[in-house]
């Protein structure tokens, strides 16, 4: 049964006369007649008993009602959903980000996907690293990724999204706490508890650099891959690190977080790329660089704007 016999069958299944189906179905009546016999021809069974009064369907004809609207529903069904994949309104995309990222884009992202593209289906890959992500684009295994930007990559293509400054952040007993800012030259000779160098990471580098415009090197470093990781390890009294102020999302005990007096920025980018895009991937590409501009134009916290 082809999707047109179905359509003709339910419209004179429903209005049992030809001439009011053929009007709503827009085709003349000795169309729609011989799409009938051609069907019953084909199934070998009789649809319809015609009468030159009225037309009633058959027992077969009952029991091919169900078949012929599911057919046609699910014909309306795969129609929707190719032209929601056409516009970007259905399709999968994997997104990656860095730690950093992870307590505050990532959620609004996936906050947003959701009531905005339900039909989108979001692969979420947090804590990672600026070279396993740009290294995921290129590879395919990840569409969109939000990291530091660094060396860059053949075929990969890169977004700015914001600048922030870079805190500090203290042990809640350490004596520099209760300050309401800290020169970076003030933490010089303390323990840094800091991303690592292999897989090289973009913060490891960029808080090396930040301690070195200050007049130092940290004696002694601790490095872990995970940022909450990192900011337990400062709350447990390993040291001090600088982070980005959005990492102020994630709320821990035992630390503070302190602006520096002399401000230090890091650079956060969209990353996707040059070629083979599809629809759904542009989609969520708007809503990250959205979801992170509405972020800087909402109030900052106290003490660090």
């Amino acid at each position: 049964m082809e999707l047109r016999q179905a359509r003709y069958f339910l419209a004179l299944a429903e209005e049992c006369h030809f001439g009011r189906a053929a009007a709503r179905l827009h085709v003349a009546q000795p169309a729609l007649s011989q799409q009938i016999k051609q069907l019953e021809r084909e199934l070998g069974i009789s649809l319809f008993q015609r009468s030159t009064r009225r037309v009633e369907l058959t027992e077969a004809g009952h029991h091919l009602t169900d078949y012929a609207r599911a057919l046609v529903t699910e014909a309306a069904r795969a129609r929707a959903h190719m032209a929601e994949l056409a516009t970007g309104r259905a399709g999968r995309v994997s997104i990656g980000f860095i730690g950093t990222a992870t307590y505050d884009v990532l959620p609004r992202v996936a906050r947003t996907v959701r009531a905005e593209l339900p039909h989108v289906g979001l692969e979420l890959h947090g804590e990672l690293l600026t070279p396993l992500l740009a290294e995921g684009l290129v590879s395919g295994a990840y569409d969109l990724a939000v990291f530091r930007p660094g060396t860059p990559h053949e075929g990969v293509v890169v977004t700015s999204l914001r600048t922030e400054p870079l805190v500090a952040v203290l042990p809640s007993h350490h004596r520099l706490a209760v300050e309401r800012q800290v020169s970076l030259a003030e933490l010089a000779g303390e323990v840094f508890v800091i991303h690592p160098a292999r897989p090289r990471s973009a913060m490891h580098e960029q808080v090396l650099a930040a301690c070195a415009r200050a007049g130092f090197q940290p004696p002694s470093l601790v490095e872990v891959g995970e940022t909450a990781t990192l900011v337990v390890l400062v709350a447990a009294g390993h040291g001090v690190a600088l982070v980005p102020e959005s990492v102020l999302s994630l709320r821990l005990d035992g630390v503070t977080y302190v602006p520096l007096s002399d401000p230090e920025t890091v650079d956060l980018v969209l990353g996707r790329r040059a070629h083979r895009n599809t629809p759904a991937v542009r989609e969520v590409a708007a809503v990250v660089e959205r979801c992170v501009r509405d972020r800087e134009e909402a109030p900052s916290l106290p003490g660090l704007s």
